[in-house]
C-alpha cells in the first residue's frame, strides 16, 4: 500500500498573463462601484456605531468590563457564526443571503436606535443590541468576499482587493472622528440612526443589482456537509494554507501596533484623541498610496515579493517608532509608510486567496481566512498588551517589529501565489450528473474504486503524479482516500475513497471538479496502459 504524506508541486506551471489596468481599474465596474461605496458607507456606519456604543456605555456605567465588553460583543459573532456564515455562502443565492444579513442589522441598528431616543437603553440591552449588529455583520462578511470576483475580471481581483481594503482603511481613518463629533453635537441615539442609514445604502444597492441566480441541479447541499467540505478544501489546497500561514504571522506580529498605538499616542506622544485620529488618518493616508503603487509593485516583484517586501517595511516602522517614541514628525511620516505596507501584505493575501478558490467553494474558505484575521489580531492584541505592561511599550513593539521582519523568512516553504500557477483553471466544469443506482439519494457510503494498469519503470512516475491527485479528490469531498499496490501483480494499482451518500458523490463531478482536477488525473493517467476501470460500491447497511 502506498499512502502519500506530501503534495509536490505540478511539473508544469502555467504562465499567469499580466495584470491589465490601472489600480483604479475596478472602478469602472458599474457594480463593483455601486458597492463599493456602499461598503465603504457601511464601514463608516460601523465605526460610527462603535464610538457611540462605547461612548454611551461610558454614560450608562463607569465600570471597565462593559465598556470593553462593546468591543466583545461586536467581535464575538465572527467566531460564533462564521464558519456557518461561510457555508450558507456557498449553499445558497449569495446575493439574497447578503440582503437577508444587511436588513437584519438593519432592523437592529433602527431598533438601538429608537431605544436610545427613548431612554430606555440599559447596559445589557446595548450589549444585546451591539450583538445582533455584529451577528448581521458575521453573516455578511464571507458571501460579500465571495462576490467580488464577480464584479471584475478575474486580472483585476488584486485590484478590487486592494480598493477594498482602502475602503476599510479609509473609514478607520475617518469614522471614529466623524462619530466624535456626532456623539458631542447631537448624541449617541443620532450616530445610531446614521449607522442604520448607512445599512439602507447598502440594501439598496444589493437589491437593484442584477445578479443572475446560481444554477444547482443538485439542490442546495446538507450546511453540516458544506462545512466539512470547506474545512477539508482550505486543509488540502497548499495555496490557501500558504495565505493563511503567511496572514497569521503578519497578524499575530502586527497586532502589537494596533493594541499599543493608543497607549503610544497619550503616554509617550501626549497627545489627544485628536492626535490619536491624526495618528490612524496617516496609515489611511498610506493606505490609499499603497493601492496606486500595488499594480506597478506586483508587476515588478511578483505578489509574493509584494508580500515580503510589505513585511519588511511594516516591521522596520514598529521598530522606528519604537526608537523614537517622541518624535511625532518622524512618526507621522511613518505611519505613512506603514500604511502602504500593510495595505501590501493584506490585499496581496486576500487577492492570492481569493484567486486560488473556485467559486463553489469560495464564501467557506474565506470564512476560514476571516477566523484567522480576527483570531490572530485578537490573540496577538492580548499577549503584546500583557508583554508590554511587564516590559514597556517601546521594547514590546521592537520584538514584535523584528517577528513581522523575519515572518516571511520563517514561513519561506509556503509558497504565497503559487495559486496562481497550481489551480489557475478553478471554476467547476459542466458534467452532466451521473445517473445513481437508485432513486434514493441518501444511499450510502459510496466506495469509489479505481484500478490501473502501470509498467514497472513508471511506477514512481505514478505514484508521485498520484499524490497530486490525492490532493485533488480530498480537496472536493472525498474521503478516507488510498493508494494500493498489488503486492501479486505488480503492474496493478487500486485507488479507494469514499462519499457519505451517493449525492455528495454526484456534486463532486458535477459542482465541485475543475480543469486543474482533470489536469491532474491527465498527468497520473500518462503512465496508465489502457483506460482505470471504475466501480461505485453502496454500502449494504
Amino acid at each position: 500500500m502506498t499512502t502519500p504524506q506530501a503534495e509536490p508541486m505540478p511539473p508544469a506551471p502555467v504562465p499567469v498573463p499580466e495584470e491589465k489596468g490601472a489600480a483604479w481599474a475596478p472602478l469602472r465596474h458599474k457594480w463593483f462601484r455601486v458597492l463599493w461605496i456602499a461598503q465603504f458607507a457601511s464601514s463608516v456606519g460601523g465605526w460610527l456605531q462603535t464610538v457611540a456604543a462605547q461612548w454611551l456605555m461610558l454614560t450608562l456605567t463607569r465600570a471597565p468590563l462593559p465598556v470593553a465588553l462593546v468591543q466583545t460583543a461586536l467581535s464575538l459573532p465572527v467566531f460564533l457564526v462564521g464558519l456557518p456564515a461561510g457555508a450558507l455562502g456557498d449553499i445558497v443565492d449569495r446575493r439574497r443571503l447578503l440582503i437577508v444579513s444587511q436588513a437584519f442589522t438593519l432592523v437592529a441598528a433602527a431598533g438601538l436606535a429608537v431605544l436610545t431616543f427613548a431612554g430606555l437603553v440599559s447596559p445589557w440591552l446595548l450589549l444585546l443590541f451591539t450583538f445582533l449588529i455584529g451577528t448581521g455583520g458575521a453573516l455578511m462578511a464571507p458571501a460579500w468576499i465571495a462576490v467580488q470576483p464577480e464584479l471584475v475580471e478575474r486580472d483585476e481581483i488584486p485590484h478590487a482587493t486592494a480598493l477594498n481594503a482602502v475602503s476599510m482603511n479609509l473609514s478607520r481613518a475617518v469614522g471614529p472622528a466623524i462619530g466624535g463629533v456626532i456623539v458631542a453635537v447631537l448624541g449617541a441615539a443620532a450616530a445610531f440612526t446614521f449607522n442604520a442609514l448607512s445599512y439602507l445604502s447598502s440594501l439598496i444597492a444589493l437589491k437593484r443589482w442584477p445578479r443572475p441566480p446560481e444554477p444547482r441541479p443538485l439542490g442546495a447541499e446538507p450546511i453540516i456537509s458544506a462545512m466539512r467540505t470547506g474545512l477539508a478544501y482550505v486543509r488540502y489546497s497548499p495555496p490557501v494554507r500558504a495565505v493563511l500561514v503567511h496572514s497569521a504571522i503578519f497578524l499575530f506580529f502586527s497586532a502589537a501596533l494596533w493594541a499599543l498605538l493608543p497607549i503610544l499616542a497619550a503616554e509617550h506622544l501626549r497627545l489627544s484623541s485628536a492626535g490619536y485620529g491624526l495618528l490612524l488618518s496617516m496609515v489611511g493616508i498610506g493606505a490609499v498610496i499603497g493601492a496606486a503603487l500595488l499594480h506597478w509593485a506586483r508587476e515588478r516583484f511578483g505578489l509574493e515579493g509584494v508580500v515580503m517586501a510589505s513585511s519588511i517595511i511594516f516591521g522596520l516602522g514598529m521598530v522606528e517608532i519604537s526608537l523614537t517614541p517622541r518624535n511625532l514628525p518622524v512618526d507621522l511620516v511613518v505611519l505613512v509608510f506603514m500604511g502602504v505596507a500593510f495595505i501590501g501584505a493584506l490585499s496581496s493575501l486576500s487577492a492570492a486567496a481569493q484567486t486560488a478558490l473556485p467559486s463553489w467553494v469560495r464564501a467557506r474558505a474565506m470564512a476560514v481566512y476571516l477566523l484567522v484575521f480576527q483570531g490572530t489580531q485578537a490573540v496577538g492584541a492580548a499577549v503584546w498588551g500583557a508583554f508590554a505592561q511587564a516590559y514597556g511599550t517601546p521594547l514590546t513593539l521592537a520584538i514584535a517589529g523584528a517577528g513581522v521582519v523575519v515572518g516571511p523568512f520563517a514561513a519561506a516553504a509556503y509558497h504565497v501565489g503559487m495559486g496562481a500557477h497550481y489551480e489557475r483553471e478553478i471554476e467547476p466544469l459542466s458534467i452532466e450528473p451521473r445517473v445513481g443506482p437508485s432513486t434514493d439519494h441518501d444511499s450510502g457510503p459510496v466506495l469509489v474504486v479505481r484500478e490501473y494498469k502501470v509498467d514497472p519503470e513508471h511506477a514512481d512516475e505514478f505514484e508521485n503524479a498520484m499524490r497530486l491527485v490525492r490532493g485533488s479528490r480530498r480537496r472536493f469531498g472525498a474521503q478516507r482516500w488510498n493508494l494500493y499496490h498489488d503486492a501479486h501483480d505488480p503492474t496493478r494499482y487500486v485507488e479507494t475513497f469514499t462519499a457519505n451518500n451517493w449525492q455528495e458523490h454526484m456534486r463532486q463531478h458535477t459542482e465541485r471538479m475543475t480543469q486543474a482536477d482533470r489536469m491532474m488525473d491527465e498527468l497520473a493517467e500518462r503512465y496508465v496502459r489502457g483506460e482505470p476501470r471504475t466501480e461505485h460500491l453502496i454500502s449494504a447497511e
